[in-house]
């Protein structure tokens, strides 16, 4: 007798009142760099892992009087399909038969927000996919290479870790040790 074992989902739903967070789900809009709507839905998910570390840097941002700002999160297998299908650059989009982090739910794109709801010029457009995005370009003012300094630190310091190419961009450690979620 063949039965199959269900296993409960690691990923956690994060709803933006109880975790202080602002989401702005941008796959769930046609404003995004494939130009369409990917998610069917704005849902917030990470895996539960990356959630604890999320919730560290709410408090490390809140601290310096910042909000954070979730433009993506858990990203399923077959959207990554659709972005790698907009722009099949694995600089800035990672090859789906590799397997995304946001895929695996231990990756999470955000920003920071000021006290008037405003998000911190960070010298580029969140998914602006060229060299001004990379995480320490040279060429851009004092005040923007401070912002993103600043929201390296509190991801850092909530345990994820930055990619050199996207300034948005944070992910657990090891986040190829998780597996894939297709959920």
């Amino acid at each position: 007798m063949n039965q199959s074992v269900a296993y409960p989902s690691p990923l956690v739903d994060i709803d933006a009142e109880q975790y202080q967070v602002q989401i702005e789900m941008i796959y769930a809009t046609a404003d995004n760099l494939a130009g369409k709507i990917i998610y069917p839905t704005d849902r917030c998910m990470l895996h539960r892992d990356a959630a604890v570390c999320l919730r560290k840097a709410v408090e490390l941002a809140a601290l310096a009087g910042f909000t954070l700002r979730i433009y993506d999160a858990y990203r399923p297998p077959y959207a990554q399909f659709l972005l790698w299908e907009a722009l099949p650059n694995g600089d800035y989009v990672r090859d789906p038969h590799l397997g995304s982090h946001h895929s695996r739910g231990v990756a999470v794109d955000l920003t920071l927000v000021d006290g008037n709801d405003q998000p911190l010029d960070m010298g580029t457009a969140f998914d602006a996919m060229h060299d001004k995005s990379h995480q320490f370009y040279p060429d851009l003012p004092v005040k923007v290479q401070r912002n993103r300094l600043l929201l390296l630190g509190i991801m850092l310091s909530a345990g994820f870790q930055a990619i050199p190419t996207e300034w948005w961009h944070f992910e657990l450690p090891d986040a190829d040790d998780y597996p894939l979620i297709n959920a």
